[in-house]
């Protein structure tokens, strides 16, 4: 089957991150197996950014003045970001500077799915690097290529028990996917919008501090919540700092929702309705009652392809195949996420999309 010869190619390792650790020292076993990688990736932002600004002043901007910024960051995310700069040797600018950039450059598509006995299925391709270094000898974009063997998945431990587990990119300490296991499964999908994250960056560094940046509340749901109505209300009316999707999906019959967010208020919440008809939800990147940008439309062939998978198919296998059709796989695809609540499993592979493929 595809899972099976993909299981191969882009295995994932798992790492126990130990909530009981002081914040500095949770992440050291991810950061001293990935260091190389991470370099890599943090000199192929720089190479970008100065190719972008080449006097170097950016990248002197960031080991001057992010390191500062590290402070106004909640607890225990500045901690554990300090401790991921000691153990990498990275500058610690750098490394605040990795953590910010899924706020602003992320592109998804994430289903939430329930089968004929009420089970839910949860998949999610991540799709990173979106104008990040074009390859033209490889056809890839250079930085959705650096963060492929940067992909972890995690279990997140206290008193030697699972709180939650998610695949993560080494180094990065917020949350895109995750799972609590027999309770929620949750992606993160960017919003595009004017008021977009860039804006509530740019108001957090001038001090206006009162948002919560979308990936630490994200993991802050999973660390926290205790059940999928809980879950639901936090992601729905906390502020944030730039707008977001949010996909949740339960542990019971028609808990599957896309909660649409602006940085003040939950805009809109689609549900899995089944008198209606509608055992999925799919959210890709742009509002569910608006027709997709012309250029990116990866909901139509999404939607059609599970409309023609058929409730009665449903499997983790058909949601792969899936989330394996291109454009929905496209030269943005890092990785495949599919999470079984029920059995509070979650498995992800690394992707590559073979040519001919859309950029994204």
């Amino acid at each position: 089957s595809v899972i099976r010869s993909n299981k191969f190619k882009g295995a994932v390792s798992w790492y126990t991150v130990d909530l009981d650790l002081p914040p500095r020292k949770r992440w050291s076993a991810v950061i001293t197996d990935k260091k190389t990688d991470l370099v890599n990736m943090i000199e192929a932002i720089k190479e970008l950014a100065d190719a972008l600004v080449p006097s170097g002043k950016l990248i002197e901007m960031v080991d001057i003045a992010l390191p500062l910024m590290v402070d106004t960051l909640p607890s225990p995310f500045n901690e554990e970001i300090r401790g991921i700069a000691a153990a990498s040797g990275v500058p610690l600018g750098e490394v605040v500077l990795f953590n910010i950039f899924y706020e602003v450059f992320t592109v998804c598509t994430s289903i939430v799915a329930e089968d004929k006995k009420g089970n839910l299925i949860h998949g999610r391709n991540l799709d990173f690097g979106l104008f990040m270094g074009w390859d033209v000898k490889n056809k890839s974009w250079i930085i959705s290529e650096k963060l492929k063997p940067l992909v972890v998945n995690l279990d997140f431990k206290r008193n030697n028990q699972t709180v939650f587990k998610s695949t993560n990119f080494a180094g990065y300490v917020g949350m895109l996917t995750g799972i609590k296991p027999n309770i929620f499964t949750l992606t993160m999908n960017e919003r595009f919008s004017l008021d977009g994250g860039y804006i509530g960056i740019l108001e957090w560094i001038l001090g206006q501090r009162d948002g919560m940046w979308m990936s630490f509340l994200t993991r802050s749901v999973l660390e926290n919540a205790t059940s999928y109505e809980e879950a639901k209300s936090r992601l729905a009316q906390t502020k944030l700092l730039a707008p977001a999707y949010f996909i949740l999906g339960g542990n019971s019959t028609g808990q599957g929702c896309i909660i649409t967010r602006s940085r003040l208020l939950s805009i809109d919440i689609l549900e899995i309705d089944l008198k209606l008809g509608r055992w999925y939800v799919l959210e890709t990147n742009y509002d569910h009652w608006k027709d997709p940008f012309f250029l990116d439309d990866r909901r139509t062939p999404g939607m059609k392809c599970m409309n023609q998978t058929t409730q009665t198919n449903l499997s983790v296998k058909t949601m792969y195949d899936v989330l394996s059709t291109k454009p929905v796989l496209n030269k943005l695809t890092t990785y495949t996420t599919l999470m079984q609540v029920s059995q509070g499993k979650l498995e992800s592979y690394i992707r590559d999309c073979p040519n001919p493929c859309m950029p994204w």
